[in-house]
């Protein structure tokens, strides 16, 4: 027996040598339940694409970032404070998501575990989020 959502305990319950539980803990006693959904698991732990949790197409997005006015008064830290703006029609509702799609498309390294936001104005939804300096400038 094994713990954790990973491809390889995904591809052993599609093959059938083995299935997938789901522990629901309770005040004196937890319960056990089957995962029969898989693709939905696929979506959920991330092993699939899924574009309505993420709001990510899978294509190259169209996006422009600057540099935010707060929190880059270090010229040393490592990291940097973005906005970033997607031209393309596509949402962060995913920050690990869309960090992995940066890092292959453009060699981004987005900081996922700090706080990120967005905001929305007249000229679109800007999103707030840290990125190591080194891989902006490659």
């Amino acid at each position: 027996m094994t713990h954790g959502a990973d491809r390889a305990a995904y591809e052993r319950a599609l093959t059938g040598s083995s299935r997938l539980f789901a522990v629901w803990p309770g005040e004196w006693s937890s319960h056990l339940f089957v995962i029969d959904d898989l693709d939905e698991y696929a979506k959920a732990h991330g092993i699939k694409h899924d574009e309505v949790r993420t709001g990510l197409k899978e294509h190259v997005h169209d996006v422009r970032w600057e540099e935010t006015s707060y929190g880059n008064d270090n010229p040393r830290s490592p990291y940097l404070s973005i906005d970033v703006s997607l031209d393309c029609g596509c949402t962060i509702h995913d920050l690990r998501t869309f960090a992995a799609q940066m890092e292959a498309q453009r060699g981004w390294d987005v900081a996922t575990s700090v706080g990120w936001g967005s905001s929305g104005g007249p000229e679109g939804t800007k999103y707030g989020m840290r990125v190591r300096r080194k891989s902006l400038t490659g």
